[in-house]
């Protein structure tokens, strides 16, 4: 009794702590641009002033192409991404690749170095390809991001399903595409749809690649445009800010509360 009592205290106090920077980042984007003076931070505002410092945003650094964009990107390379993996998935696990771990260590072990450390040879690349602040280079890029951790989850999925299921559709007369698109990605939708829900969010909420990608504002990711706003040159208040920070935050929030379950449900579907 008294440990569940002091476990619930835990845990009341950690989410106290998690949510304190939430409450900090609501109570000021609300606050008018104008009222903000850098004291009373966690005192809530008088005045609402939520709409009107993003319009201020909207206005300052042209977020409109940047959002276009972005839903591009989210919604694109994340398929993408997820297609690739699946089917490098099933060649190795179904078909039963010739090297099969090797090629998955080759796909997924690109994970383990530090995304910092392509941004150099990826600038490179992109400049002496004509990728560079380019639509279709993004999305490249997001896609190539989003294989391994598809890779990975349906790798898990495809080894939890019986083999002489896919036997059976060999006997049947189905070619392994057939029995592909046919038998394995149906049921793997809740995996799928899993994994395009964190590679969207990633997308999304990406900064370090849109920064050293992209230039153009119908090009840049959304997070590249409000960068700016926080720059030397555009002296944007904080309130305006951290309004266009959260609203631009919400689709995926909104996201990932409406398929919390159906994303817990694919994460685990499939694990042995």
């Amino acid at each position: 009794m008294i440990s569940g009592i002091v476990r619930r205290a835990v845990l009341v106090v950690l989410g106290l702590f998690w949510l304190a920077p939430v409450y900090l980042l609501v109570v000021n984007a609300i606050r008018p641009a104008s009222a903000y003076t850098g004291e009373d931070v966690w005192k809530p505002a008088a005045a609402f002033g939520l709409f009107r410092n993003f319009a201020t945003a909207w206005n300052a650094a042209e977020l409109g192409p940047s959002i276009g964009s972005t839903v591009l990107y989210a919604v694109v390379s994340p398929a993408l991404g997820v297609l690739i993996g699946a089917l490098a998935a099933y060649a190795i696990v179904v078909l039963r690749l010739r090297h099969g771990f090797g090629w998955f260590m080759l796909i997924y072990g690109g994970t383990i170095f530090p995304s910092q450390m392509l941004l150099i040879p990826l600038f490179l690349g992109y400049s002496d390809t004509r990728l560079y602040d380019n639509r279709f280079g993004m999305i490249l890029v997001y896609t190539t991001v989003s294989v391994p951790l598809a890779a990975f989850v349906l790798r898990n999925f495809f080894s939890g399903v019986a083999y002489e299921m896919f036997e059976a559709a060999r006997i049947d007369g189905s070619t392994a595409w057939t029995a592909f698109w046919r038998i394995y990605l149906p049921l793997a939708v809740p995996a799928l749809a899993a994994v395009y829900i964190l590679d969207f969010t990633f997308v999304w909420n990406d900064l370090m690649f849109g920064l050293t990608l992209s230039q153009d504002q119908t090009v840049r990711p959304i997070q590249t445009a409000l960068s700016s706003l926080n720059s030397a040159y555009a002296g944007a208040a904080v309130p305006t800010v951290l309004a266009a920070g959260l609203i631009v935050s919400l689709p995926t929030v909104a996201l990932f509360l409406a398929t919390q379950r159906f994303f817990a449900r694919g994460l685990t579907l499939g694990q042995n």
